[in-house]
């Protein structure tokens, strides 16, 4: 009779107990792996891996599946693929995206399936308003912040005349968004080239030429900023029209630019050289890993999953526990390489924004430094429009 009653208060114990943790945690990880844009996947996946080299190859005390896919730089492809990871291999976070149209493809398959999702890089507007949800968070920013700071920048520095470059696609028309936002001067030129076909920009870089502008802003990300300097140089506008740029110079290109691009100013939420803790092991794990500094793409991948092994933690490991998680993402007790990480009302962060300088190291080494703060805790203007 004894042994049965404690056999029942074991098993109503059992009931009541909290949920078990999860066997291991499953994330999904979609970028550019293939086309000339790999590079820039290669860099987010390097990034992945060292943030799970320095957590044991654990997430949140779990062991972790990586799936990594890749978008073949399409947006059809990249639903697909995040199609694949939500209903059939039923991952647990699906993170990264590169290109505001692939994600913006493949959001609302994430979202509205109840499986979260990390942004590590694209920001598009209608995801930081209108179509934010509680299950998105972004480790990078909204595609407008960092031109509104470049667009300050030019306040600062006094240009009353400028011409504007940039593809024409969703994030080129944020990009252009955004330096349009704050900046109080005249727009004396504006071309919205082909993307991603168009690598000539020649047509365009004459009718800068003719138009004499106080300055030239441009947006264009991996290789198709190789492209422009390159033939920024060749059009002899090189000292004559002063360059301001945003995600068009980073540690991608800047060993195939080398001193094409030393000077160059450029606006961004990070530098290799931001002074806090989380940075510092960030960046002198991944030169140590993989002899190159690291670019902010890398950067965002690596607090993606440091993200995610702040709510797996949080909830002790209880995959179910949907709120208990949700509430965790937001809180990113982490150590962020930016430093804290704060959200704002629709997951995108609330941070600074500095005027970053190509330079050498004391290596020689190509890289970039910051020389001021330009925003400090920006929200982006979307942000009104969230109704969470």
């Amino acid at each position: 009779m004894k042994s049965r009653l404690l056999g029942v208060v074991s098993a109503l114990a059992l009931l009541a107990s909290p949920a078990l943790a999860a066997e291991k945690v499953k994330i999904g990880f979609v970028t550019t792996l293939s086309t000339g844009a790999g590079v820039i996947g290669k860099d987010m996946r390097d990034a992945v891996e060292l943030a799970l080299d320095q957590l044991g190859r654990k997430v949140g005390g779990l062991d972790v599946e990586m799936i990594y896919e890749d978008d073949g730089f399409k947006p059809e492809i990249g639903k697909q693929k995040t199609e694949k990871l939500v209903k059939k291999d039923k991952v647990d976070f699906v993170a990264g995206y590169i290109w505001s149209h692939v994600l913006m493809a493949s959001y609302k398959t994430v979202v509205n399936n109840d499986t979260f999702l990390i942004g590590s890089n694209a920001g598009p507007a209608p995801i930081a308003g209108k179509l934010c949800s509680p299950n998105f968070f972004s480790t990078s920013w909204q595609n407008d912040q960092t031109p509104m700071a470049m667009g300050e920048v030019l306040n600062q520095k006094g240009v009353k005349n400028l011409y504007i470059m940039a593809p024409n696609y969703t994030a080129g028309k944020n990009m252009v968004a955004g330096v349009e936002r704050s900046f109080k001067g005249k727009i004396v030129g504006k071309d919205m080239t082909k993307f991603p076909s168009q690598l000539d920009f020649s047509a365009e870089l004459a009718k800068v030429r003719a138009a004499k502008p106080d300055a030239l802003f441009v947006f264009y990300p991996g290789k198709f900023g190789a492209q422009f300097f390159k033939q920024f140089e060749q059009s002899g506008l090189k000292g004559k029209v002063p360059l301001y740029s945003v995600f068009t110079v980073d540690a991608i290109n800047l060993p195939i630019l080398k001193d094409m691009a030393l000077g160059s100013l450029a606006t961004q939420f990070w530098s290799p050289d931001l002074d806090t803790a989380g940075n510092k092991k960030f960046v002198s794990g991944f030169l140590k890993k993989y002899g190159r500094y690291p670019s902010f793409y890398a950067a965002q991948s690596y607090d993606s999953i440091m993200l995610i092994d702040s709510a797996v933690r949080a909830v002790g490991g209880n995959l179910e526990d949907r709120d208990g998680l949700r509430k965790a993402l937001k809180a990113a007790a982490f150590d962020s390489v930016r430093g804290t990480l704060k959200f704002g009302n629709n997951n995108f962060p609330i941070q600074n924004f500095y005027l970053r300088k190509a330079v050498k190291d004391d290596q020689g080494r190509y890289t970039t430094k910051i020389i001021a703060t330009v925003y400090k805790d920006h929200q982006d203007p979307y942000a009104k429009d969230c109704k969470m």
